[in-house]
């Protein structure tokens, strides 16, 4: 599971077996002690839904202190709930830090096997995936809605990770942080049987909540993906914090009716 923990003035998530190896500074934000107001109460990190740019670069600037990272150097894709991948490099470095202007378009998933390249990715019940080749050095982060769940976006980014730096699925170490749970994340019978008709493998992953009502774990069915990409199990670290039912720490879209901020997951090989 994901472990909270301060540093300076702003609390993060992290994943002991990344924190471990050594070789990545990563973190998962809250929505706890940024300058944001209103449904962007406080540290929003995000351009995109409605924040002033300016409090989004001093939170931005907040948090990637906290980390060791200049926020400045920060690489962002435009999320799209999409399965692109993109692979990036020193030449990113700045790529979306300061404002959507530059941003990598259409990418929901980023990979770096450069030191001192700092991925991000931002999310309000989406799941954030980390990963870590911690043999050749790769870093990586995919946003899964449930879209990239059912385009399976975390299988694509490690076998991209397979194909670009030859990495070996069995070695990596994947880190599944907060997102709404299985215990909110309510689906119609239309996104069930999207699920059925391409994964129906998945069908166990369905509760039954009313006629045509569905509760979906996102948890499960990306971390089944990343086992069926090659993973260990035992290198699959589940968060397991509903950011719909911790939406004092957690931004959630749901819970907040479609008007929140942005928690952001960073990664950057050291």
């Amino acid at each position: 599971m994901a472990i909270a923990g301060s540093r300076g003035n702003l609390k993060f998530y992290t994943f002991p077996h990344l924190e471990s190896t050594g070789l990545v500074t990563h973190g998962f934000t809250t929505r706890v002690g940024g300058v944001g107001s209103g449904p962007y109460e406080s540290l929003n990190t995000a351009f995109h839904v409605g924040d002033s740019a300016a409090n989004v670069i001093a939170n931005r600037a907040l948090a990637c202190d906290a980390l060791g990272i200049n926020a400045v150097d920060l690489v962002a894709g435009r999320q799209v709930h999409g399965d692109s991948v993109s692979v990036v490099g020193l030449e990113d470095i700045g790529r979306g830090a300061i404002s959507d202007e530059g941003s990598l378009g259409d990418t929901d998933a980023l990979i770096t096997g450069d030191k001192g390249v700092p991925l991000s990715s931002y999310y309000a019940d989406c799941v954030p995936i980390f990963l870590l080749d911690p043999v050749k050095g790769v870093a990586a982060l995919a946003h899964a809605g449930w879209k990239g769940t059912l385009f399976q976006i975390g299988r694509k980014t490690v076998e991209r990770m397979c194909q670009i730096f030859c990495s070996s699925p069995q070695y990596c170490l994947a880190g599944i942080g907060p997102s709404i749970g299985p215990c909110c994340y309510e689906v119609d019978e239309q996104v069930r049987a999207l699920f059925i008709n391409n994964l129906p493998d998945y069908n166990d992953l369905f509760l039954t909540k009313s006629p045509g009502k569905w509760y979906l774990d996102l948890w499960e069915a990306n971390r089944r993906t990343l086992v069926n990409a090659g993973l260990l199990k035992e290198n699959i670290l589940t968060s397991s914090l509903c950011t719909s039912c911790h939406n004092d720490i957690f931004f959630s879209y749901r819970a907040q009716n479609g008007r929140a901020g942005r928690m952001a997951s960073i990664i950057m090989l050291k």
